[in-house]
């Protein structure tokens, strides 16, 4: 080990827009000389920030069907990773089901997201039976394999962290291995640009909506959202974006509106103006709420998983107790006659500050550095 290590990043894929490719910024900004390995990167579907980096693909980044739905690559996707080689020192490791299986000589820093929620919590991540779509069929015959190589790879790291309470149980349950919890930041800017999504300039008006920000797939439970909007006196914006979009822009009522693949200066106007977050899925984290908070603004959320993290129930926010349209609308019309103190909730998103997790990080990877050169 030399006095000043490599470090190297290393994430699933880089084709979309979410917490964990938050993560992976916020990973890179405390480690910017470090490059990132990952199976599939598209430039276009994830974060732009991304194009400021060095970026290492697996060869299935060559095929642009797997950069536009990596679902499409599970069949390969274990070998794949297996065949990505770090030459690093240090290996800080961003996983929710594959990265943790990449190959170095170097040390491994686990950051999880969740173990593969794909692969433990298959119904909840379909929405429903295995059996009832491609995708889970696809998923059923590959477990096995999939389960034996996932236990292998995650057997590997030299420290295992989660990124919530729940994880943490979880990691233990399914990997029999101890992981401190390490909250995930907010990387909010609210001093920044903000621009008004176009088209969107009327339905937003003075503000006042509500806002779910999501992938929109099954488990997220924004179908529910949609419908607890539908009649009410009240407009929803959702901004995300996932194979149930058709479907439900052919289903909302002129009162919900849906935006996909927002530059940050868009986001900011969307928040900024916003009522309240509503944030109805099963969250192994669950960033959006402590967005919202910089912003100054409360969370309907799920009374369950990373939220019971991030969520302060009547002064953050106000939990629900199912994800159905029944208890979203029942909060959303309570919400009219509470009050919320915007300082107290941005105080409380201050805390999940990067500059927080910035700090931890340098100094975790710094004592595994050490504790190696010392054996």
């Amino acid at each position: 080990m030399t006095d000043e290590p490599v470090v190297a990043i290393a994430h699933d894929y880089l084709t979309q827009r979410g917490g964990a490719e938050r993560v992976v910024l916020a990973m890179h900004r405390a480690f910017p000389e470090a490059t990132i390995y990952t199976t599939l990167y598209d430039p276009q579907g994830t974060y732009p920030e991304f194009r400021d980096a060095d970026i290492v693909t697996s060869p299935l980044n060559r095929i642009g069907a797997f950069r536009r739905d990596h679902r499409l690559a599970l069949p390969v996707l274990a070998p794949a990773a297996r065949a990505m080689k770090i030459p690093a020192d240090v290996v800080v490791t961003s996983t929710s089901g594959w990265a943790h299986g990449f190959s170095t000589e170097g040390l491994v820093y686990a950051y999880c997201h969740s173990p593969a929620r794909w692969l433990y919590l298959t119904e909840q991540y379909l929405g429903g039976s295995s059996l009832r779509s491609p995708q889970g069929l696809a998923l059923a015959a590959l477990r096995p394999f999939l389960r034996f190589w996932d236990q292998r790879a995650a057997a590997r790291p030299h420290v295992y962290v989660a990124n919530s309470t729940v994880v943490q149980e979880r990691i233990r349950d399914v990997y029999g291995r101890d992981a401190d919890v390490f909250f995930p930041p907010h990387s909010v800017d609210t001093n920044g640009v903000r621009q008004p999504i176009p088209g969107l300039e009327e339905f937003v008006g003075e503000g006042g909506h509500y806002l779910t920000v999501s992938r929109l797939l099954p488990y997220k439970n924004v179908d529910q959202a949609i419908e607890a909007f539908r009649d009410l006196d009240e407009r929803l914006l959702i901004i995300g974006a996932g194979p149930l979009a058709d479907s439900l822009r052919r289903t909302m009522p002129p009162n919900v509106r849906i935006a996909s693949h927002l530059p940050d200066a868009q986001m900011r106007w969307a928040y900024s103006a916003a009522k309240a977050v509503i944030a109805p899925s099963y969250e192994d984290f669950g960033i959006t709420p402590l967005e919202g908070a910089a912003w100054g603004k409360p969370t309907i959320a799920l009374r369950a998983g990373g939220y019971l993290d991030t969520i302060v129930d009547g002064v953050t926010g106000r939990f629900i107790e199912s994800p159905t349209a029944q208890d979203i609308r029942a909060a959303v019309v309570g919400f009219a006659t509470e009050e919320w103190d915007a300082e107290k909730i941005r105080a409380h998103a201050d805390t999940f500050a990067e500059a927080r997790f910035r700090d931890r990080l340098r100094a975790e990877v710094s004592a595994l550095t050490e504790t190696a050169c010392s054996r």
